[in-house]
């Protein structure tokens, strides 16, 4: 009897354990299976984007003050490995390259929000304010950089929409480090407005 009071809490810690490795499995999810066919393409294109947007910003004078006195934010080749986003609060902002559409900037930048990195069970989270705001999941890819899958919240919408709902509205981007405690979230060919977005993110 006593045999079998010592082996009942070593076999409940042994199914903990097996649970606790099944979840982070769970978790442990490549991007490429939860991304919809068109994110594939548009993150497989992420060079084309930056391309074809810089080649429009550079057209006008003010778009091209604005490349050069930034180039660490706009420069398609400066990521940084390690130090991949952690949770906390940061404040980011979206400058819009290669304006899509008749009446588009070719370069147009946003006021800063905030925004932050959730992590829960595993799965970290990244969420911005404003009336455009990002929600979605973040997935390690490399050591410089990280998948980013969400969708796009409108103006008084409570809750962020499903991701691969809506083509238009769904989010595919990478988060790459720039500078010290400086990030970017580049995101090609998105649904609305511009060629190219490139979320500037800073700590908090």
């Amino acid at each position: 009897m006593r045999a079998l009071r010592v082996a009942l809490p070593a076999l409940a810690v042994a199914l903990l354990a097996t649970a606790a490795v099944r979840a982070q499995a769970d978790v442990d999810v490549d991007w490429r299976k939860v991304a919809t066919r068109q994110d594939r393409e548009r993150l497989r294109g992420w060079r084309d984007a930056w391309v074809q947007a810089l080649a429009k910003v550079g057209a006008t004078a003010d778009g091209a003050a604005a490349l050069r006195a930034d180039r660490a934010l706009f420069d398609p080749d400066r990521a940084i490995e390690g130090a991949a986003l952690r949770p906390g609060s940061y404040r980011c902002r979206v400058h819009r390259l290669g304006g899509v559409g008749p009446g588009t900037r070719a370069l147009l930048s946003g006021a800063w929000q905030g925004c932050r990195v959730i992590e829960e069970a595993g799965v970290r989270r990244f969420v911005t304010d404003g009336e455009q705001r990002a929600s979605g999941d973040l997935y390690d890819g490399t050591d410089a950089r990280t998948v980013f899958l969400g969708t796009l919240a409108l103006g008084d919408e409570d809750r962020p929409m499903r991701y691969g709902r809506d083509k238009r509205r769904d989010m595919a981007g990478l988060v790459e480090r720039i500078g010290p405690a400086r990030w970017r979230l580049v995101l090609p060919f998105p649904g609305f407005q511009s060629t190219l977005d490139v979320m500037e993110i800073v700590r908090g």
